[in-house]
């Protein structure tokens, strides 16, 4: 007998307390409850004889109704909202096919995730290398997906004047990788009409123009302000810092921040942070005084070894259940929540943290 219905294993439906009792769940319900409702199904009931046909074409239309509304609204940003997902890389009896990347990326709330301080600097990676590698693999739906999020990045960037920095050098490598793949046109598999591709790069270059023109205004504060701070504090906020270009950027503001952040022990430390001593050796450069110049030595590093990654959220990998999942520290703590259905004793001790390229490595086969 062939097996019917969700596999026994998978986590099942959400469910919400009603004052009629348990309902399930189901998502978009406020957005097409209006029009699910317009259904003339009345007529279908006038002599009370066909409730079980009226269920069953209430049934079916309102999935049809669902799947219009996707397929006919442009701006949808994804099928789920939900914060895991199910890893599978085979077939089993129960399960048939595997986890794409396009679907990982649909059923994760990316759009949610910009929003966090702590995330946005994660989904920006995450894009840029989808952008470099992974474009192609991207279905429509995911493909629509990646442009919405893109696009509500870049309108956070202009309207909040943080991370511009970051934007352009994901829209650079986005516009590269178009150009590129448009002019292979047959070689290379674009999902979508060339028309669509063409349209998205012109929105790309207009996005990267508006950030070439962005003015930040300066801020007046009659409060204490960063330089007013005494050197040892200035000081140990510049070794906070992780970016290189970051420091050199604060040091520009002010002679006092120009002159900590070029301090060879923060440079040093910078070094130590992103590369091993092993590769110093390889790459010694000294000064006219014989001292290490740390500071030229690390933009010379950078060129050949890769920085290491440092992100204030990422995305979980359960080894137990094999779900992918956003971690809701808050909820964690009040609730006790793991941020999936994991059935392990200790679902702590099975988490792994996710980096933006082992999230693209997780849906290579």
């Amino acid at each position: 007998m062939p097996f019917l219905g969700q596999d026994w294993r998978s986590p099942g439906w959400s469910w919400i307390k009603t004052e009629d009792g348990w309902k399930r769940f189901e998502y978009f319900s406020h957005k097409l409850g209006d029009n699910i409702n317009e259904l003339g199904l009345e007529e279908l009931d006038n002599d009370n004889k066909e409730n079980v046909f009226v269920g069953d074409v209430c049934e079916v239309a309102a999935k049809k109704r669902k799947k219009d509304f996707f397929n006919n609204n442009t701006k949808s940003q994804f099928l789920f909202q939900e914060r895991w997902i199910y890893v599978q890389k085979e077939s089993t009896r129960e399960r048939h096919g595997y986890c794409t990347l396009g679907e990982a990326f649909n059923r994760l709330d990316f759009s949610s995730a910009i929003q966090d301080v702590r995330r946005f600097n994660y989904v920006v990676k995450l894009l840029q290398l989808i952008a470099k590698s992974q474009l192609t693999s991207l279905s429509g739906a995911a493909q629509k997906n990646y442009f919405n999020v893109l696009e509500k990045i870049v309108r956070k960037v202009l309207d909040d004047h943080q991370n511009p920095r970051l934007i352009k050098a994901l829209l650079h490598d986005l516009s590269s990788t178009l150009c590129i793949l448009m002019r292979e046109v047959g070689k290379s598999v674009l999902v979508g009409n060339i028309n669509i591709w063409v349209c998205r790069l012109e929105t790309i270059l207009n996005w990267q123009q508006q950030l070439n023109n962005l003015q930040i205004p300066k801020h007046v504060s009659n409060g204490m302000t960063l330089s007013d701070l005494p050197l040892h504090m200035q000081n140990n906020i510049l070794y906070k810092f992780t970016d290189a270009c970051d420091i050199i950027s604060l040091g520009q503001a002010t002679p006092t921040l120009h002159m900590l952040s070029e301090d060879r022990q923060l440079w040093k430390k910078l070094c130590q942070f992103h590369f091993a001593e092993k590769q110093f050796c390889r790459h010694l450069i000294l000064s006219e005084k014989g001292h290490v110049d740390w500071k030229l030595m690390f933009f010379t590093l950078q060129k050949y070894y890769p920085q290491k990654e440092q992100y204030g959220d990422t995305l979980q990998f359960c080894r137990h259940c094999s779900i992918l999942f956003w971690n809701d520290r808050h909820l964690a703590l009040i609730f006790k929540d793991s941020g999936h259905p994991c059935t392990a004793n200790d679902p702590d001790s099975c988490l792994t943290p996710v980096s933006p390229q082992h999230f693209i490595d997780l849906f290579k086969f």
